[in-house]
């Protein structure tokens, strides 16, 4: 049988996506907001001069398994194109799987995002029932993925069902049965941001409900690729009002050419006041290499990054030290219990670490506060004073400046005096250190929200 990838599916259907996180869209252009000065001398880098990397995962949930049960609502739309015997694949990703995986990421530093949908193909509701499974098991489920995992993963709604679009006034599915009452196709074009909002706010609500905090959003399928800026928008509307999130962010996109993948800071706004704002896209390097959206497609380490370290995608992106931003599904990791997907990652963390000792794993949120910090906070250098004004705070915020100084700069954060520490090079950089290589000067500390200064001895 010959299938069909949701990647060549989106390019092929009239309508701007397909099922679950198909995020190869072209970003469209989105509004930056303000941005302020920063002095042409001062150059912020990566954290502690590093190149981030995260895994996303897409697709996942409390126990049920989304591709056994979204592809007959899919096949209810496209018959043609959902032939996969979906019956044979297993109803439930097991918590062990959970604790397994998580477990071992822990140990190898590894962080991403896992996302959880709230209603999964409208088999039940987090929070309240999972008709399949008892109440203990999803609240055993539930607190696992609130106290096991969150600390290196952030999590994301993927919208309601990732199937039918929810009715919010009535909380049941419309009852139209086509792409355009899908999630993953053409529900979202033509809505309004306050629309959109409502529909993401109803989505964070339920994970809230369930002692799950969110500070961003996935996408399903093709949600929002007709509406890029209300999309935008929607997410900066609905995580500040559920969660109170100071920087909200969202995957939409991933891109596996010679496009840029560095986050993208939108719709920054009240930079110098009370209450700054901003949307950060974080946009993924990958596509899915490890087991497919179904659990059906082996994949291969190679295209990640090849045995002899030297090829493969990642390396095109580290070696440019953009954020490498590693896509999968939850399904194929699993991969129907042969958990081949995650064997193949492991084996590209094995590959990645042989060959780089600047890689730094980072849950997208915060690299969503790094790169909001890098690119609005206000820096002014006047003599050997550098000002720094911080709308957002960041950990690891480092700056390379030109001057020839060998003496310890100091370093005011907030009026506080911070004790900086000189390193022998660039790998030994971490919050509070700084390097001089002759020519420049590099400082890394943790950037407060509000001014900060560094006094240099000599320029």
């Amino acid at each position: 049988m010959i299938r069909i990838t949701r990647r060549s599916f989106l390019k092929a259907t009239a309508f701007a996506g397909a099922q679950f996180a198909l995020h190869s869209v072209r970003a469209g252009a989105q509004e930056k907001g303000q941005r302020p000065e920063q002095a042409g001398d001062v150059t912020v880098l990566n954290p502690a001069n590093r190149v981030p990397v995260s895994l996303i995962i897409d697709d996942s949930t409390c126990l049920a398994n989304l591709a056994h049960f979204c592809i007959p609502q899919f096949a209810e739309v496209f018959p043609e194109n959902y032939k996969q015997d979906w019956k044979k694949l297993p109803r439930e990703i097991p918590d062990s799987f959970v604790r397994k995986f998580g477990q071992w990421c822990r140990e190898h530093k590894i962080k991403g995002k896992y996302s959880i949908v709230p209603n999964p193909a409208c088999v039940g509701w987090l929070d309240r029932d999972l008709p399949g499974w008892s109440k203990k098991e999803l609240d055993d489920s539930i607190k696992l993925v609130r106290e096991f995992m969150t600390p290196d993963w952030d999590i994301h709604p993927e919208m309601v069902t990732h199937t039918w679009v929810i009715d919010t006034k009535t909380g049941r599915p419309y009852p139209e049965r086509n792409a355009r009452f899908m999630e993953n196709w053409g529900w979202t074009d033509g809505k309004s941001v306050d629309e959109v909002a409502n529909y993401m706010s109803y989505a964070l609500r339920i994970l809230k409900n369930v002692g799950l905090e969110c500070e961003g959003i996935t996408t399903p399928g093709g949600f929002g690729n007709g509406v890029l800026p209300e999309l935008a928008q929607a997410t900066l509307q609905s995580c500040r009002d559920v969660f109170k999130a100071e920087i909200p962010h969202y995957f939409r996109h991933l891109f596996t050419d010679d496009t840029s993948v560095a986050p993208r800071v939108e719709y920054a706004s009240g930079l110098t006041g009370p209450d700054p704002k901003c949307v950060v896209s974080i946009i993924g390097c990958t596509d899915d290499w490890f087991g497919g959206w179904d659990g059906l497609s082996p994949g291969s380490a190679d295209r990640l990054i090849t045995e002899d370290l030297r090829g493969g995608r990642l390396p095109q992106v580290i070696d440019k030290g953009e954020s490498a931003i590693i896509v999968c599904h939850w399904p194929g990791i699993y991969f129907n219990g042969q958990e081949i997907g995650f064997n193949i990652f492991k084996e590209v963390v094995n590959r990645l670490h042989q060959r780089y000792d600047n890689l730094i794993w980072m849950k997208l949120s915060e690299i969503a506060r790094y790169w909001a910090a890098r690119e609005l906070t206000q820096i002014d250098k006047e003599g050997t004073r550098i000002t720094f004004n911080a709308p957002f705070a960041t950990t690891r915020f480092t700056v390379r400046i030109k001057a020839k100084s060998a003496d310890t700069p100091k370093l005011l954060a907030n009026e506080q005096p911070v004790q900086l520490q000189q390193v022998k090079g660039l790998s030994q950089l971490e919050s509070g250190t700084w390097f001089a290589d002759g020519k420049d000067l590099i400082v890394c500390f943790d950037l407060p929200k509000g001014k900060s200064t560094l006094e240099l001895y000599s320029v």
